[in-house]
């Protein structure tokens, strides 16, 4: 049966799949934070998705969620409509030479399919927690792999509703970045793989999982990787020179295992944590003159104002070796200037599960404080190595020092 419903004012288009207002929101992200959704849909299919996209009112902003692991969802809610592809966009297929999966299926479980099937180039897949839409939209990779090598074709619904097939290099990949048409929702993908021994396979698998265990909060209310890592160097050691690991907001705090990661004590507002990205980005600039760009997307509008930085470490915290930045004098800046120690992990700040195996987002476009127009943003998609080492917004070569 169709389902029909309203949003702003307009009459929205039919749906075979579900419709739900007020939606909640934050307990399917993994920082477990945010607003309803004004809408909610859940299509069927493809097909689904196309018809309702096609008759939508232009007016209505259009937002794709996916596992919401590279997203702060903001407090105050995502007004229009907001989409998750589920049931219809998750079959994996095997092929000789590769893989063809939909949008909603995890990453985790391609490197799997692909692993079961002798399929080689895939692996690390397995450190990339979102789906594979997300994974397509925002070029993810780590541990030397990324989608831009791996991928053959992309389907997607555009804004006004048809489905397209573009080939990888219509989508002039870049360092977590795909230019996809404007609106467009990525909804299948078939990657390039090869015949490898099921054992060479499983051991490549095993020792990226090891990684992404050993060296970042895998165990915590988290989004992965915060901020691109800057050309030549890494965010989380800039983060660390600025001296920041363990900088708390309210309930948001700066991870003492891997500081380019931001985790959710418990207590944390969407507010918190996005107020303590920017406070890292302030004092990152003040202490090293590189401006830090965001990789987890934030979206919605904003709720209530941030919590105060604090800086408060517990008192039996092990003092964390921090490494001394190319061109900068530890006299000058002594947040740079190493000491001994080895960073506690942050288990105990977040929640006691593994978090899921993916996370993700499946459409192309901005996020922004009140949305305006009607082109999806991309939103908890394949990002950073959420709970992976590197992940789709991390090193691609899959950086594991902490």
């Amino acid at each position: 049966m169709m389902a029909a419903a309203r949003v702003a004012g307009f009459d929205l288009p039919p749906l075979r799949g579900r419709v739900q207002h007020d939606a909640p929101l934050a307990g399917t992200a993994w920082f477990r934070v945010g607003g309803p959704a004004e809408v909610l849909i859940r299509p069927a299919d493809a097909a689904d998705l196309g018809a309702f996209l096609g008759t939508l009112a232009p007016e209505i902003p259009v937002h794709v969620l996916g596992a919401c692991s590279n997203l702060i969802l903001r407090d105050g809610g995502i007004p229009g409509v907001t989409v998750r592809l589920a049931r219809g966009f998750t079959a994996v297929a095997i092929e000789a030479d590769g893989v063809v999966a939909g949008a909603g299926a995890l990453d985790a479980t391609v490197a799997e399919h692909a692993a079961a099937a002798g399929l080689a180039g895939l692996e690390f897949l397995c450190g990339v927690p979102g789906t594979i839409g997300g994974a397509v939209a925002m070029n993810a990779g780590a541990y030397g792999g990324d989608i831009a090598s791996v991928l053959d074709w992309a389907e997607m619904v555009t804004r006004s509703g048809a489905l397209v097939r573009l080939a990888a290099a219509d989508l002039a990949f870049a360092y977590r970045h795909a230019r996809l048409p404007h609106g467009a929702a990525v909804v299948r993908a078939r990657l390039r793989a090869r015949p490898g021994t099921t054992a060479a396979i499983a051991a490549r698998m095993t020792e990226i999982r090891a990684a992404r265990e050993a060296s970042q909060p895998v165990r915590a209310r988290t989004g992965g990787s915060t901020f691109r890592n800057p050309p030549h160097q890494k965010a989380w050691e800039l983060i660390d020179a600025a001296g920041c690991r363990g900088l708390t907001r309210g309930g948001a705090m700066v991870s003492e295992k891997h500081c380019n990661f931001l985790i959710n004590t418990g207590a944390a507002t969407a507010a918190d944590l996005e107020g303590l990205g920017e406070e890292l980005r302030r004092r990152v600039f003040a202490a090293t003159g590189v401006r830090l760009e965001w990789e987890i997307r934030r979206l919605g509008q904003h709720g209530a104002a941030p919590s105060p930085v604090a800086h408060t470490p517990a008192a039996d915290t092990p003092a964390v070796q921090t490494p001394v930045m190319a061109g900068l004098d530890p006299a000058i800046h002594p947040g740079t200037a190493p000491t001994s120690g080895r960073a506690p992990t942050d288990a105990a700040a977040g929640d006691s599960r593994t978090p899921l195996s993916g996370r993700a987002s499946v459409a192309a476009g901005a996020a922004g404080a009140r949305m305006a127009g009607s082109s999806p943003a991309m939103t908890g998609g394949s990002g950073t190595g959420r709970s992976g080492t590197g992940g789709s917004g991390s090193d691609p070569t899959g950086e594991t020092t902490p």
